[in-house]
């Protein structure tokens, strides 16, 4: 890369993207943010049986072995098959990542919608940090507005698919964080210029 403006700033870019990558992949092994995950004991059988399947792993194939199987406390139950996207596309590579991916269902359920309505794009997949971004935006929304944070995620969601349906193209990162950052503040919510939402 020659050693100009252009090559400094390309440079200067390309380290803004994968800190922006390793940030979004540290904050989504940790796993957190205000929505309630299901707890490790309402896991049931699903736990032993994820370890018995082999990794990396597809949403497809998780699904084929363990969908119908339910997860969660009494009062409200998943099937692995809700939360996980039915597709060879996204692949898990550990139990680990299965398991951050299904104890979060109200995210979880709105990344299955994004992913599986993607797959209808010709010239667009939704992968790599791109969808780390979606999945981080769907976190900050439940973080920022911790009181309706079911609705939020169900009208960025939405709006993801609706463009993805109209458009025939997947919104960018920023445009989701965007989105997400009109619908915290109609609700009254206040984004900071340092939040995720806050570009």
């Amino acid at each position: 890369m020659a050693d100009d403006k252009d090559g400094r700033e390309k440079q200067a870019r390309d380290d803004d993207d994968r800190q922006r990558r390793r940030d979004i992949a540290t904050e989504l092994e940790r796993g957190d943010e205000p929505e309630p995950e299901i707890d490790a004991a309402d896991l049931g059988d699903v736990e032993a049986e994820l370890e018995s399947l082999e990794f990396p792993a597809t949403g497809a194939e998780i699904i084929a072995a363990i969908g119908d199987r339910d997860i969660g406390p009494s009062a409200e139950r998943y099937t692995v098959e809700q939360l996980v996207p039915e597709t060879d596309k996204v692949q898990f590579d550990s139990p680990d990542r299965v398991r951050v991916r299904i104890r979060r269902p109200t995210v979880a359920t709105a990344m299955k919608r994004i992913v599986e309505a993607s797959e209808t794009l010709p010239n667009e997949e939704l992968g790599g940090s791109q969808h780390d971004a979606y999945e981080k935006t769907f976190v900050e929304l439940a973080r920022v507005s911790p009181d309706d944070y079911d609705e939020s995620i169900g009208v960025v969601r939405d709006w993801v698919v609706d463009r993805i349906r109209d458009k025939e193209k997947l919104p960018t990162s920023r445009q989701i964080r965007r989105q997400a950052a009109k619908v915290c503040r109609e609700s009254g919510h206040e984004i900071r210029n340092d939040d995720w939402l806050g570009i």
